[in-house]
């Protein structure tokens, strides 16, 4: 183990994955703050953060003996202007750029910084490939993103703390996110072809390994935050709603359609990528829930 890790500081701990994982450090005996816009957050210890004019409270660092960096704007909230395609970008690249400068000031560095990142690091279409930490980056728009996002993340690495980058994919959660925005519509029916490849992880397991980011010091570098069991489109759409109790019909959603809907973002739910777990595997970590069926029944049990 690394020094004593009693503070962990996360930015975007309000989120569906931030408040999973203060949560397991809580319970695990840590004490959790976060970095946050306005700093009163219902009882939970924070420090203030303005990511536009580049400030935040000096204390955050020296309080923090480990960060998990999550913040960033929704992907999928709204459509793609110009003007969120902007958002989406910079609220990864300053917000880590932020913390850079103030982690490199401070007297007090923490040990190790833990950040999200994301599987359309390899492009929004890798077909049947399984696509490892290695491969090269995908050249749409949230793989340039990402890529922006690890490079400002590897200049924190360069400060001398222990970094992990974790490339999440679809996260499956009852809270929110994709299976619940996939089981909205009336009848469930696969998007476009319905075989394009989706990487999942089930939320649970992904604060763990988050937490397991934090107190194992033989993980540095890069790692796929996804199962070991990727499915298809139909697959995961056609068992989620047997879960759930929806009627799934086998006729997929049009992309023609869909590109008039999301516009852009269509590329996102219309290709897909399948993704490598063997690295965290290898790494020491045991996921709870491998396959589909035990990830939704913990989902709608």
């Amino acid at each position: 183990m690394e020094k004593s890790m009693k503070h962990i500081l996360i930015t975007g701990g309000s989120g569906l994955i931030g408040k999973k994982i203060t949560h397991l450090l809580e319970r695990k005996g840590y004490e959790v703050a976060w970095l946050s816009r306005n700093a009163d957050n219902k009882g939970q210890k924070s420090f203030e953060w303005d990511i536009q004019n580049q400030e935040m409270d000096e204390e955050a660092i020296n309080w923090a003996d480990g960060i998990i960096h999550l913040a960033g704007a929704g992907v999928a909230d709204k459509r793609w202007t110009a003007e969120r395609k902007k958002a989406i970008l910079q609220s990864r690249t300053m917000s880590t750029s932020l913390l850079r400068k103030y982690i490199e000031k401070s007297s007090q560095k923490p040990s190790v910084f833990v950040s999200a990142s994301a599987v359309g690091y390899y492009g929004f279409n890798t077909e049947n490939e399984m696509v490892d930490e290695n491969a090269k980056p995908g050249d749409d728009f949230l793989a340039q993103v990402v890529t922006a996002w690890e490079d400002e993340v590897s200049k924190i690495e360069n400060l001398g703390l222990r970094t992990v980058m974790l490339r999440i994919g679809i996260v499956l959660a009852k809270e929110g996110g994709a299976l619940v925005e996939m089981l909205k519509p009336p009848v469930a029916a696969p998007l476009g072809s319905g075989k394009q490849w989706m990487s999942w992880i089930q939320v649970d397991d992904l604060a763990r390994m988050f937490f397991y980011a934090i107190e194992n010091e033989q993980v540095k570098g890069i790692y796929n935050a996804v199962g070991p069991n990727p499915a298809t489109n139909a697959e995961l759409t056609e068992k989620a709603a047997k879960k759930k109790g929806k009627l799934f019909v086998n006729i997929g959603v049009p992309g023609f359609g869909l590109k008039i809907i999301l516009g852009e973002m269509a590329q996102m739910v219309l290709g897909g990528n399948k993704a490598s777990s063997k690295k965290i595997q290898e790494a020491g970590f045991e996921f709870r829930y491998p396959r589909l069926e035990e990830a939704l029944e913990k989902i709608f049990v």
